[in-house]
């Protein structure tokens, strides 16, 4: 309870020391195995939150935007006359006893109390069966969005887990478009969500500060991985269009150069090169005494702005890969220091921890069933949710495109080529029964008033009988 500022100060400062002490002595805890060190640190980092929420209110009572605090101060410097020390005591009691009255439920927390529940939690982490408790990425909607693109080319999942970070084998005419970001922006926002809940005491937002500023620098040089053609390109297109501004003092001295020259030298610096010729020599002039990068960006082409963002996010994502990959190497360097035989005589899949799984949960999810598709070239699929699943991917749909069948609901469960051929001509059998067929349906009718169908007229007419 904290009814005056001051006293809420005093509770904020030890609330701060007692989650600092608690973070040490959680630290210095051993963790038993990797599910264990998981969830140190997310109880650790869920400590620094709580810190930094705190040191929040801490700074906003120090601000005193209202003047609580000045007030508060002032009247206890104040000395107090002797008639009204009495009765601000038992004013004083009176807050408190009402406030225990409403908060029946309210305790008071010892010293060395040290919130123990926060080192008893069991932090709630939410993994898919893929990621099997953050050992592995789960790529799946991805790996769908790349095959189906522009950009993107058909193989295998295992082959794009291990090249999705290789984006200089893309084209750059591929990259600099809006699908291209779009996607990047997926995969940088599912590694930084993988990220957090496998590595939460990493620094995310100070690991991109430092990579923005560097990237600044080297996209000014030409040096980004994936993009130094760039460079060079610019560099060689400034030599063929230079125009040196030194040797011009006015706006009209540029218009004199004519409007070509004035949009390959706006061009080459990456500006937009529209426009007037005024216009676009006085946004050349600009740059007679501003450098190009504190320039507006309004000034500057929006394609060159694009493939900017592009190549800013894959350096985030590959740096993010490098950071998993790292953990990835100390995570197998500390298992193979406690390795040993594992006894497995059913063959069973690993689980998270490096062990076999249950059996129970083997043959709950059915792992030991075997599904081939024909369809898909005889592919094995292991356990009924792979099973089912495989009807919406790639391989499966690749196959029906080559037998010249739409992979709809009606195909599910049908892994035989002979049956979805089948199945296909029955489906056009039952289509064809709905059209419009004029030889049974078209009606005639001869001078006797008789009705015949165009076929049965036809022959009784070219046998003369009609």
């Amino acid at each position: 309870m904290a009814s005056s500022v001051l006293e809420a100060t005093r509770a904020a400062h030890e609330d701060l020391e007692r989650l600092e002490r608690l973070a040490v002595r959680e630290l210095q805890r051993d963790p038993a195995n990797a599910r264990d060190r998981l969830f140190q640190s997310h109880r650790v980092r869920h400590m620094l939150d709580l810190v930094v929420s705190t040191s929040d209110k801490l700074v906003e009572i120090y601000e005193d935007k209202d003047g609580a605090r000045k007030d508060e101060i002032s009247t206890h410097l104040t000395a107090p006359v002797q008639s009204d020390i009495f009765p601000k005591y038992y004013e004083r009691l009176k807050e408190i006893r009402d406030y225990h009255r409403r908060n029946h439920s309210a305790r008071f927390v010892s010293e060395t109390d040290d919130y123990e529940e926060l080192l008893k939690e069991e932090p709630a982490i939410e993994f898919t069966g893929e990621e099997a408790f953050g050992r592995y990425l789960d790529l799946h909607e991805l790996y769908n969005e790349f095959i189906n693109s522009k950009f993107g080319s058909l193989m295998e999942y295992s082959a794009y887990v291990g090249t999705f970070a290789q984006t200089e084998k893309i084209a750059h005419n591929l990259k600099a478009t809006r699908p291209y970001k779009e996607y990047l922006e997926h995969i940088l926002e599912y590694l930084m969500s993988f990220l957090y809940r496998t590595e939460p005491l990493q620094d995310i937002e100070k690991i991109f500060t430092k990579l923005e500023s560097e990237f600044e620098e080297q996209w000014i040089n030409g040096e980004v991985p994936g993009w130094e053609n760039k460079g060079t390109e610019k560099e060689s297109v400034l030599q063929e269009s230079a125009v040196d501004l030194d040797y011009y003092s006015t706006v009209e001295e540029l218009v004199e150069l004519g409007p070509e020259k004035l949009k390959e030298a706006l061009t080459a610096r990456g500006l937009k090169g529209g426009g007037t010729v005024q216009q676009r020599a006085e946004r050349l002039f600009l740059l007679k005494h501003t450098p190009l990068e504190k320039l507006d960006r309004k000034h500057f082409a929006k394609g060159d702005d694009l493939k900017k963002e592009i190549a800013l996010i894959e350096m985030k994502m590959k740096r993010l890969c490098e950071i998993l990959d790292e953990e990835e190497v100390q995570a197998d360097s500390e298992s193979d220091d406690e390795d040993q035989q594992i006894y497995n005589p059913l063959k069973l899949p690993m689980g998270w921890d490096g062990k076999p799984i249950p059996y129970w949960l083997y043959k709950l999810h059915g792992l030991g069933q075997e599904f081939k598709c024909e369809i898909c070239g005889n592919h094995s699929y292991w356990g009924r949710r792979a099973y089912e699943r495989h009807f919406k991917e790639w391989r499966h749909q690749h196959g029906m495109r080559c037998l010249g069948i739409p992979n709809t609901k009606n195909f599910n469960e049908i892994t035989s080529i002979k049956e979805a051929t089948a199945l296909w001509e029955r489906i056009q059998a039952k289509q064809g029964q709905n059209k419009w067929r004029p030889d049974l349906e078209e009606e005639y009718e001869d001078k006797d008033g008789n009705i015949y169908n165009k076929k049965t007229y036809t022959d009784l007419q070219r046998q003369g009988l009609i």
